[in-house]
């Protein structure tokens, strides 16, 4: 579910391609899995300083020593390792040094949260050695922008050039934030049109939850969740709450026709990116670019470069949550997975709060500042999460996915309940904890940060 689709370069002739290029991700519900993507922010323990890509210490060194014990395939762009491959999963690079894993799809959260903790266990291995610490934050809480590194992707240099001519926040997306997300299957149009209306519907709700990034630059933000604040003003064009999908006709042709009027980043051929941000894909598609036809490569990769807060591809992702501690990571994709593959729980979800494109996005402000504190069309956050959290429960429970240490995955929303039973984001707690008890301390927050 990482990343884009294996597809061939085929010649895209019309739109009607593109649609059955996403009813071709349908699947059976007895074939659904769970893709869990988390991010990773890093840093050299001993000063604190960034972790730069080249180095005797550096990500470059890192992805080898990856590769080496874990026997996985490099990834290379002009000689430099940018990927690994192995298992059905991924490690990439993000703009600024994150390290994300994409997971394998897998049919039980049991699965997903021991490979999540193999993988850190594999990372706190090689990292160790070379000084690294990786945080589960969803801000870099240290270093601004400018003090980031850059990795060498041709992909991220097009992407820093273009997105802050569309909003002033874009570069502290690409740099200093992290995120964990989860993907999921559709059975028909009929099922992916309910579980992304039902998803965006929740999303705030969701981002509260994890709300996880009130330090950075060293210092109290003002916000709970700074890296939603970022998603904000990065790109109209490509980011937000999809609002045609609560219009009635909303299904594959939409989503397609709404995908090819965003502008190209970039065109790749024989490996090599070429900036191509100024057409869309649509005109890509009736004209033709320097003699290159429109591909479903190409389509599938400019899906990737698509921000909605939920996201079509062969799958459907949700992508509203900061970076975390490993207990709640594991209970990103579980609320996820409770709420969208059952019936049951999709449909009570989707009717929690009955809310208009305004104040879907007005919400999403409310929780970058206030986190659970914030309200969502007149509703109090914190009394939303506790309801969804219980849906997503019997959603659980009900399919009964049982595995090593229990009859089924509700067992991982236990870090969820702790949280709301606080009635804090995790950004409020760390908030009052750097002003408190830790007194500001650097190193007692990457003591209670660190993976």
């Amino acid at each position: 579910m990482s990343g884009t689709t294996k597809t061939p370069p085929q010649p895209v002739d019309s739109i009607e391609d593109l649609i059955a290029f996403l009813r071709a991700g349908e699947k059976p519900p007895e074939r659904w899995r769970v893709g869990t993507e988390h991010e990773k922010l890093g840093l050299h323990g001993a000063d604190r300083s960034p972790v730069e890509y080249a180095g005797d210490c550096g990500i470059s060194v890192l992805l080898d020593r990856i590769a080496d014990r874990a026997g996985w395939k490099r990834i290379l762009e002009d000689g430099n390792v940018i990927a690994l491959e192995g298992e059905g999963a991924s490690i990439t690079l993000e703009p600024g040094g994150q390290l994300e894993l994409s997971g394998a799809p897998l049919r039980t959260i049991f699965e997903t949260c021991s490979e999540f903790h193999a993988h850190l266990e594999l990372v706190r291995s090689v990292s160790e050695p070379l000084d690294i610490v990786w945080l589960g934050l969803g801000i870099h809480p240290i270093h601004a922008v400018d003090e980031l590194p850059r990795m060498p992707k041709e992909r991220y240099r097009i992407m820093r050039e273009y997105l802050p001519t569309r909003g002033s926040r874009a570069l502290i997306m690409m740099f200093a934030t992290a995120t964990v997300q989860a993907n999921f299957d559709y059975a028909s149009e009929a099922d992916m049109v309910d579980k992304v209306r039902t998803a965006l519907a929740v999303s705030p709700i969701v981002s509260a939850i994890f709300a996880n990034s009130s330090l950075s630059d060293g210092k109290a933000n003002g916000f709970i969740s700074r890296r939603m604040y970022a998603w904000l003003d990065t790109d109209p064009d490509r980011c937000g709450m999809l609002p045609i999908a609560f219009e009635p006709d909303f299904g594959y042709r939409r989503y397609v026709e709404w995908a090819i009027d965003v502008p190209m980043f970039f065109l790749v051929r024989n490996g090599r990116y070429e900036p191509a941000y100024d057409m869309t894909f649509r005109q890509f598609l009736e004209k033709g670019r320097a003699g290159h036809r429109a591909t479903l490569e190409d389509f599938d990769r400019h899906l990737t470069t698509l921000f909605p807060e939920v996201r079509v591809k062969q799958f459907i992702e949700v992508r509203g949550a900061d970076a975390v501690p490993p207990g709640l990571t594991c209970a990103l994709p579980a609320l996820w997975k409770g709420i969208l593959y059952d019936s049951t729980a999709r449909a009570e979800a989707g009717s929690l709060v009955m809310a208009s494109h305004a104040e879907r996005e007005a919400a999403r402000e409310a929780v970058s500042r206030r986190g659970l504190a914030a309200s969502y069309a007149g509703r109090p956050i914190l009394g939303l999460a506790r309801e969804l959290a219980e849906i997503a429960r019997g959603g659980l429970e009900r399919i009964g996915h049982a595995g090593q240490f229990a009859s089924d995955e509700s067992v991982f929303l236990d870090p969820i309940f702790e949280q709301l039973t606080l009635g804090k984001s995790p950004g409020q707690v760390v908030l009052e904890c750097w002003e408190g008890e830790w007194e500001r301390s650097l190193e007692r927050l990457i003591d209670y940060a660190r993976y």
